[in-house]
């Protein structure tokens, strides 16, 4: 069994995603939309450690970034889901290794993370958006961070994948 977690600085890797998510630098963008740091930090780490511990990455990671923004929807289920998801095909299936498979897990992590923030912010009384304004610009957005993701997943990924399994191999 993998242990990422055992590795304090391995686990403080997970501190660039709300930096990198407030500095959201404007090279990576695709019509004003930045990728979605969460879902290329959780990828990899979720892959190599197992869903528990993918699960309780994304639910911190989750609660890091809502503590970033003032809206009425979490991260916190998207990621934890996403988390245990990605795990478990880490545990029960042939490495994932290729860049086509990173960047569509990558792509379709973005479009439910996407997918459950509007959910949540269309529903009856959740501060007043309308379900059209939701629709339009949430449509946009989702579809541009998809995108913009899926693009960089197989270098960003990648790398992390063959690091943190290098330091995996060292420890056992």
């Amino acid at each position: 069994m993998a242990r990422l977690y055992s590795q304090l600085w391995c686990g403080a890797t997970g501190l660039a995603v709300p930096l990198l998510t407030l500095a959201s630098p404007g090279l990576l963008t695709v019509a004003g939309v930045g990728p979605s740091w969460a879902v290329l930090w959780l990828l990899p780490w979720a892959l190599v450690d197992g869903p528990r511990s993918g699960a309780v990455a994304g639910l911190a990671l989750g609660m890091a970034l809502d503590g970033l923004q003032l809206g009425g929807a979490s991260q916190i289920p998207a990621l934890a889901l996403l988390g245990w998801w990605w795990g478990r095909l880490g545990r029960n299936g042939p490495p994932v290794e290729r860049s086509f498979s990173l960047g569509l897990l990558a792509a379709l992590g973005s479009l439910l993370l996407g997918a459950s923030l509007l959910m949540q912010l269309g529903l009856p009384g959740s501060g007043g958006w309308s379900g059209e304004v939701v629709l339009l610009s949430g449509l946009h957005t989702l579809l541009a961070q998809g995108l913009i993701t899926a693009l960089l997943a197989p270098l960003v990924c990648s790398l992390q994948l063959l690091f943190w399994r290098q330091q995996v191999s060292l420890r056992n």
